[in-house]
């Protein structure tokens, strides 16, 4: 028993003198425990919205207040036009619009109008599944023929841009490939040169007349190439298998989609910095990259929604502007004016993963 107990003590100190282990053991289920009580939720608040009155009577005021007052939406802005209304859908700072029209209609019949982006049509549907419940359950006098009468049950007409189906293709295809070109890209990166660590092979490869740089690049290019191939097969099978069409720019997103392929290249050259083993690497890429990737880049839950911790945290995740720019150019059919914001974001993370890995490769090796 006494040496059953010493060998259980020699593994407690094994585990206690490596700062990975403990991190992966203690760190990482709380942080699992902040993200999926945090960052999964169904429910949508807060979501930006834009009122549109061409009336600007007392009743569309009051309709406007209630909109105001719900937990559900913040009012962005009160546009002045139905031109701007667009451009601020295009621009992605609204989700929902409210278009009050010069005269309201009589009970029942479709007077209001209501815009939404259905580019996430959960998220969309939701959304007109609340103004449309605040909208026809107002109690408000409206006037008719001079006199004002109460007309319960206003009707809203309701149109869905950019996905008028509402089909679900549209949403998970652009975080399906940055899951993707993040999975391949990175892991296979990090786990390939943390082998060549491992086996001793990477000292023989250094000794050789080729540079380091170019040795890193050699490795690294195979999975570009091979994520191109992934984005290509996605692609067609979302056009001629899903129906999702690409209503912007192939070229751009070809573009777009090669710049974070790279962000993802530099993430897997910085982790292969700081494991020693493929293990490590696995689980590096797995929890690290893996798990932002489906809860805090909006590929299923809305970011706007979580925390404002979460929130910011989310932007140093990629795959959030990967896919915000997929969306804009694929499902949105924007140009480059739209996703500049997006992509300077990538290249910025492009060079300061960079400088971080050079760094520390020298120093290591």
């Amino acid at each position: 028993m006494k040496q059953f107990l010493s060998f259980i003590t020699k593994e407690f100190h094994h585990i206690f003198r490596d700062v990975r282990t403990m991190i992966i053991l203690l760190i990482i289920p709380v942080i699992l425990i902040i993200l999926f009580g945090y960052a999964i939720s169904t429910e949508i608040k807060s979501s930006p919205i834009a009122i549109l009155d061409y009336s600007r009577d007392n009743v569309t005021r009051r309709l406007a207040e209630q909109l105001q007052a719900s937990e559900y939406f913040k009012l962005y802005r009160t546009a002045g036009s139905y031109e701007e209304v667009e451009t601020l859908f295009r621009q992605d700072k609204i989700r929902l619009a409210v278009i009050f029209p010069a005269q309201l209609a009589g009970a029942g019949e479709p007077s209001i109008q209501i815009l939404a982006d259905a580019a996430n049509p959960n998220e969309a549907t939701s959304l007109i599944q609340y103004a449309t419940a605040i909208i026809s359950t107002s109690d408000i006098a409206v006037s008719s023929l001079g006199a004002e009468v109460r007309q319960p049950g206003i009707v809203p007409a309701v149109n869905l841009l950019y996905n008028p189906q509402m089909k679900g293709a549209y949403n998970f295809v652009p975080g399906v490939m940055g899951l993707i070109l993040m999975l391949v890209c990175a892991l296979m990166t990090s786990v390939g040169i943390v082998k060549e660590k491992e086996t001793g092979a990477m000292e023989v490869l250094l000794v050789s007349p080729l540079k380091p740089v170019y040795i890193i690049l050699a490795k690294a290019t195979p999975y570009l190439l091979l994520s191109m191939a992934n984005i290509a097969a996605i692609l067609l099978l979302s056009r001629f298998l899903l129906n999702v069409p690409v209503a912007g720019n192939l070229i751009l997103l070809v573009s777009i989609s090669i710049l974070y392929a790279l962000v993802a290249l530099c993430l897997g050259l910085f982790i292969s910095t700081i494991a020693n083993t493929q293990q490590a690497a696995m689980l590096l890429s797995g929890m690290v990259l893996m798990l932002p990737v489906i809860l805090l880049s909006g590929m299923v839950f809305p970011v706007e929604n979580m925390p404002w911790i979460l929130r910011v945290f989310s932007n140093i995740v990629p795959a959030k502007w990967y896919i915000i720019a997929v969306k804009n150019v694929m499902i949105k059919g924007l140009g480059m004016a739209f996703i500049w914001k997006e992509a300077g974001i990538m290249l910025f993370m492009i060079l300061f993963l960079i400088a971080v890995s050079a760094k520390r490769f020298k120093t290591r090796l």
